[in-house]
C-alpha cells in the first residue's frame, strides 16, 4: 500500500492531486515487477488497468504484418500509459516489453471508473495525461519531418542533460539499437550521427556521452536542418 501511494504521488498522471484522491487511487493500484525483456502485454490483448512506470525504462512498439518493429515510445519513471484504451477496455494497439527490469504499478479500470464517478478530479488528471501523450506524439512527427538524424540524435542527448550549460556526462539508459529504432534512423547510421556530434562537442564512449557544452548541443537540435546539414566539414 506505502509503495502504491509513493509511485502514485510521484507520477505525471496525478500530479497535483490531493493526498485523498492519491490514497484513494493507491487502494485499487497493485505493483508488479518484470524482469529485462519481460513482455507486459502484446498488441490486440484487451486492457484491463492504466500502466505507470515505477522504476527503469519499457518500450511501447507496433510488428507490421511484415515483421518489422516500429517503436512507438520509451517510457520511463513516473511515466503513464494504456489510459484511453483501459478504459474503454479497447485492444492495445501497440505491445509493451520492459527494456531494463522494470516494476510497473496497475490501475484497475473498473474501479477507477467508480472513482471517477465520486471523485471528477481524477477525470481531469486523466485527460490532461492523455493530452500529454498526443502531444509527445506530434512532436516525434515534427521530429521526423523536419530533423536529420544527427540533429535527432542531439535531441536525444540533450533531454538526458540535467544541466542547462556547460559541459556533462550522460549515460545511455538503454543499447543503441533501441535509441535509434526510438529516433526513427538505422543503428549504422545512429552511429555515423555520433560521428558528426563530434563538432558539436560531443564523445561516445561505451554507453556515456562526454558533452562539452550542454546549450551549443540543444541548439544544434533546433537549427533549421539545411543549416545544420551546411556546417558539416
Amino acid at each position: 500500500m506505502s509503495e502504491a501511494i509513493a509511485v502514485i504521488r510521484a507520477s505525471a498522471l496525478l500530479q497535483g492531486a490531493s493526498e485523498q484522491t492519491i490514497a484513494s487511487v493507491s487502494e485499487i493500484t497493485r505493483l508488479r515487477q518484470y524482469p529485462r525483456g519481460t513482455t507486459l502485454f502484446l498488441q490486440g490483448e484487451r486492457a484491463g488497468a492504466i500502466g505507470v512506470v515505477a522504476g527503469g525504462w519499457l518500450k511501447l512498439y507496433r510488428v507490421s504484418p511484415s515483421g518489422n518493429e516500429a517503436v512507438v515510445g520509451v517510457f520511463s519513471e513516473g511515466e503513464s500509459f494504456g489510459e484511453a484504451v483501459a478504459l474503454r477496455h479497447a485492444p492495445y494497439p501497440v505491445s509493451a516489453m520492459a527494456v531494463t527490469d522494470c516494476p510497473v504499478a496497475w490501475i484497475d479500470s473498473d474501479r477507477l471508473m467508480a472513482l471517477l464517478r465520486a471523485e471528477p478530479e481524477i477525470a481531469v488528471a486523466i485527460l490532461s495525461s492523455t493530452f500529454v501523450h498526443l502531444h509527445e506524439l506530434v512532436s516525434q512527427v515534427e521530429q521526423l519531418k523536419s530533423q536529420n538524424g544527427p540533429q535527432r540524435v542531439a535531441g536525444f542527448l540533450g533531454g538526458l542533460c540535467k544541466a542547462d550549460a556547460g559541459s556533462e556526462t550522460v549515460v545511455l539508459p538503454y543499447d543503441k539499437v533501441l535509441v535509434a529504432a526510438q529516433l526513427g534512423i538505422k543503428p549504422e547510421s545512429l552511429s555515423r550521427a555520433f560521428a558528426k556530434l563530434r563538432d558539436q562537442g560531443v564523445t561516445i564512449q561505451q554507453n556515456e556521452a562526454h558533452i562539452a557544452d550542454v546549450r551549443l548541443l540543444r541548439a544544434f537540435s533546433e537549427e533549421d536542418p539545411a543549416s545544420a546539414w551546411g556546417r558539416r566539414g
